[in-house]
């Protein structure tokens, strides 16, 4: 067992968010993630046109469900007949995101895999740095069900790693990745534990991959509204 920096212990190509994972995970990724924070910020925003009467509100691989909950403190009487439902495939995460969730009846945290999630009657879907960890081979079915399912007028916000157009752009940002990584007290142990523990695991798209998917799974709106080297987030609208 190794160490990936914040008291995170990982294995060779078996990275893994269960364990005590939970216990540090907000600490690792806004230290890890550039504006990981400001992200989520953004994304807040936005979720201001997209709310519809009695419909759902979901977040996938909602780890710690802080996302969610920001959305649920914001949004809670802004319209009727509103759900906020998070899903995450790790029990650890979902009963810590339980306790630390408001008291009310509208939001929940369930433990599901991300493709037999129902996402019928979604004014608004969020993927954080999620899809990433998806096998290649099922990304474009769940995304084609998340479009498919999506009211019409709603929208879908996808935040992920990514990698460079080719080689050259791929071997520049991971450098800058790299430097980045050392500046908020990384040591070279802890980011190479962390990247072996990946191979295997987390399988970014490029830009471009991901833009497809979007549009082969029917949306046409879609527009980049965060980039910070390797880190890009989009808003897809139905």
């Amino acid at each position: 067992m190794n160490k990936s920096g914040d008291n995170i212990k990982t294995k060779n190509a078996a990275w893994s968010f269960d364990g005590d994972t939970f216990k540090n995970f907000d600490k690792h990724i806004n230290k890890s993630v550039p504006l990981y924070q400001e992200t989520h910020d953004l994304y807040l925003n936005f979720s201001d046109f997209f709310l519809q009467e009695n419909s759902k509100i979901i977040d996938i691989g909602s780890s710690t469900g802080t996302f969610l909950i920001n959305l649920h403190k914001k949004h809670n009487k802004t319209k009727k007949g509103l759900k906020f439902e998070g899903y995450d495939a790790i029990n650890k995460m979902i009963i810590y995101s339980n306790k630390k969730k408001p008291k009310q009846k509208n939001i929940k945290f369930i433990k599901k895999d991300i493709n037999k999630i129902d996402f019928k009657n979604s004014c608004l879907i969020s993927s954080f740095y999620t899809i990433q960890f998806i096998s290649p081979k099922k990304r474009q079915a769940l995304m084609n069900k998340i479009y498919k399912n999506l009211n019409w007028g709603g929208a879908f916000f996808m935040v992920e790693k990514v990698r460079g157009s080719d080689a050259r752009f791929q071997d520049i940002i991971s450098q800058v990745y790299l430097e980045y990584k050392l500046s908020k007290g990384y040591n070279a142990n802890e980011i190479i534990n962390k990247s072996r523990s990946l191979k295997g695991v987390l399988e970014p798209f490029s830009s471009n991959a991901n833009l497809q998917m979007l549009k082969r799974s029917g949306f046409k709106d879609i527009f980049t509204v965060f980039k910070y080297h390797c880190f890009e987030g989009w808003l897809a609208i139905k």
